[in-house]
């Protein structure tokens, strides 16, 4: 490789896309007080964007974008899950010359505390950005390793396709092969507690999804999926009643198949026949909502 095509000299980009549990099913709970999930999780085409400039000042992360300046100034400290995810993929790098400082900047456009995974997505994205710039080898099995240990959400997001996820997150199968379709994301601009949404929870567990391999229309996707359910749902809506609002205002939507929260809350989506039915869609919310954070598109 050239010198003017070495990675570690070159400002390099990765994108972290939005994580959204088509279904979410809290099918047991570990002794040391771990919920076990069963969840279908795609990803959008929504997405913050995370940028690395080499140089020669330590390692440091600078916010921007939409949801950059309410997180704060201290934010962007060691305790960000992407100066995290950087700190241990250089513990394992060992002394590696390539291993070297700089600038990252997160563009935060997803919002935060919302049930999609932007932290979760945006350390994925720093694994993947910093091992290519870094030129670190590291294999497949301890970059999940790594991952695992950042959160339960960021071993999924590290590929950023869609598959099946269960344990606490660690234990990834293939999805079902999916069709074409739109999906609209919408966030009332409220943050919920994943905590206080289990602590509502009525305690029941649900069983293990049965899934096909494959879907061969939208259409077919969403019947099947609303046989099963995002067990924080209803809890999410005693927490954040808004979610009650963003929930009903999808499903009254021209040609909206599902409508559904992600994760714990409070993002909702809803599926529609194709991309541009859910981008009409986004536009005309985004007009009438101009307090809500939507998006609307294709699948990623």
């Amino acid at each position: 490789m050239s010198a003017t095509m070495d990675p570690s000299t070159q400002t390099l980009t990765e994108q972290a896309h939005a994580k959204i549990n088509l279904y979410l099913h809290v099918t047991g709970k570990r002794p040391d007080g771990y919920h076990l999930l069963d969840s279908l999780v795609v990803f959008a085409g929504a997405g913050d964007s995370l940028q690395y400039e080499p140089g020669p000042e330590p390692l440091h992360l600078e916010l921007t974008g939409r949801f950059g300046k309410t997180l704060g100034a201290d934010a962007a400290g060691p305790d960000n899950l992407v100066m995290k995810a950087a700190a241990a993929l250089r513990a394992v790098s060992g002394s590696s010359a390539h291993v070297q400082g700089g600038r990252l900047v997160l563009a935060k456009e997803l919002p935060v505390a919302s049930g999609i995974g932007g932290g979760s997505a945006d350390a994925a994205a720093a694994l993947r950005l910093l091992a290519r710039a870094w030129q670190v080898d590291v294999p497949v099995g301890t970059l999940m390793h790594l991952a695992e240990k950042l959160g339960a959400d960021v071993p999924v997001c590290v590929a950023s396709q869609a598959a099946r996820m269960e344990g606490i997150g660690e234990h990834l199968s293939p999805a079902p092969s999916l069709p074409e379709c739109g999906m609209v994301l919408v966030n009332s601009g409220q943050a919920v507690s994943t905590p206080d949404v289990f602590r509502k929870r009525d305690g029941a567990f649900r069983e293990r999804a049965a899934l096909p391999t494959h879907w061969k229309t939208a259409q077919a996707m969403a019947a099947a999926l609303t046989e099963l359910d995002n067990c924080l749902e209803a809890p999410a809506c005693q927490v954040c009643p808004p979610v009650k609002t963003v929930l009903a205002t999808l499903a009254e939507q021209p040609d909206c198949l599902l409508a559904r929260m992600s994760g714990s809350g409070a993002t909702c989506f809803a599926l529609f026949p194709s991309a541009e039915s859910a981008r009409n869609v986004a536009h005309k919310l985004a007009g009438e909502q101009a307090s809500w954070w939507v998006w609307g598109g294709a699948l990623a």
